[in-house]
């Protein structure tokens, strides 16, 4: 049986991904700081990791000997990082190193996915970008993905390594906390249908992105370990629109006019902003057989459904006991 070690296995990806591999027949062993969030119904073994700490890391990987392993344990936030820049470049790219050493050192055939992602080549305009754009970070956790894939790939070169690293765009879901921008929309909308609110605050609404859905992404991260060869590819829609598309989704899909209830705040406007995302998932379609089937409207759609259903239960009337 293979065994496959995620190292952040309470986030999004991480949840997804551990009901994904034991669906698979895998034994998923998972790391997390902290108690269970996401992944308590996952049938895994847990694990209790600090990843900043590089003797906690090699230890668990010599005493779990995994065939997989998959690094997903970051600061997973643009916003943030540019509020705690230090803190986001150590959870992002030195935990990366010391992964991929604890690897090199304890379990050389492992297999390792390293999560990175599409902000590294900053605002691409009109083009899309692919494996070959090169990297122009513009914020404190964009650089650190940049590092971090470059570690991976010079483990790669220097080492042998089986090292893939994933060029992740915005992929959405339930299990995002409520402080992303899309869960922050769909609640919103919801909220001002309910009359619980009468507007909502929100950024820069001309911003461009390629938004998926994260059940989605984690089968193209665990495709890119079943390859002969190890490489690096860009896992988005290939479609990219303005927030305030998906702003226009969300509002509609309970009946409202956005305009009459979103109020931009310019105190939300990033120092730096990559504007512009968009990609080209071609050679993950082409080498993987792997491609998105759900787009921004559907990610919409999804997560303002959810929170309607999460509105109406919070205020249904408890039951006697």
């Amino acid at each position: 049986m293979t065994t496959a070690l995620i190292i952040g296995v309470t986030g999004q990806d991480g949840s997804y991904l551990a009901e994904h591999l034991v669906a698979q027949g895998q034994r998923v062993v998972g790391t997390s700081r902290v108690a269970a969030r996401n992944a308590e119904h996952a049938g895994i073994e847990r694990r209790v990791l600090e990843p900043s700490d590089p003797t906690l890391v090699s230890a668990l990987v010599r005493e779990i000997a995994p065939d997989r392993v998959f690094h997903l344990a970051a600061q997973s936030s643009v916003g943030t990082s540019f509020v705690e820049p230090a803190a986001t470049f150590t959870s992002i790219a030195t935990t990366t190193l010391h992964v991929l050493e604890a690897v090199r050192l304890a379990a050389p055939r492992a297999r390792v996915f390293i999560a990175s992602s599409g902000e590294v080549f900053g605002d691409t305009g009109k083009a899309a970008a692919d494996e070959q754009t090169r990297f122009q970070p513009l914020s404190p956790y964009a650089a650190a993905k940049a590092a971090a894939t470059e570690l991976a790939r010079a483990y790669r070169a220097s080492y042998g390594l089986f090292v893939s690293v994933g060029f992740l765009y915005n992929h959405e879901s339930t299990r995002r906390p409520q402080r992303f921008v899309t869960r922050k929309i769909a609640r919103a909308a919801c909220e001002i249908k309910l009359g619980r609110r009468d507007h909502v605050e929100l950024g820069d609404l001309s911003v461009v992105r390629d938004w998926g859905w994260a059940p989605e992404y984690v089968d193209a991260m665990a495709r890119m370990l079943e390859r002969d060869a190890p490489d690096d590819f860009v896992v988005a829609t290939g479609r990219s629109e303005p927030l305030e598309h998906f702003v226009r989704l969300a509002f509609a899909e309970v009946g409202l006019d956005w305009k009459k209830y979103v109020r931009t705040q310019p105190a939300l406007f990033r120092p730096a902003e990559a504007r512009v995302l968009r990609a080209n998932p071609e050679r993950a379609a082409r080498e993987l057989g792997w491609r998105a089937t759900l787009t921004v409207d559907d990610v919409a759609r999804r997560l303002v459904e959810h929170e309607r259903t999460a509105l109406v239960a919070e205020a249904a009337p408890a039951e006697a006991p």
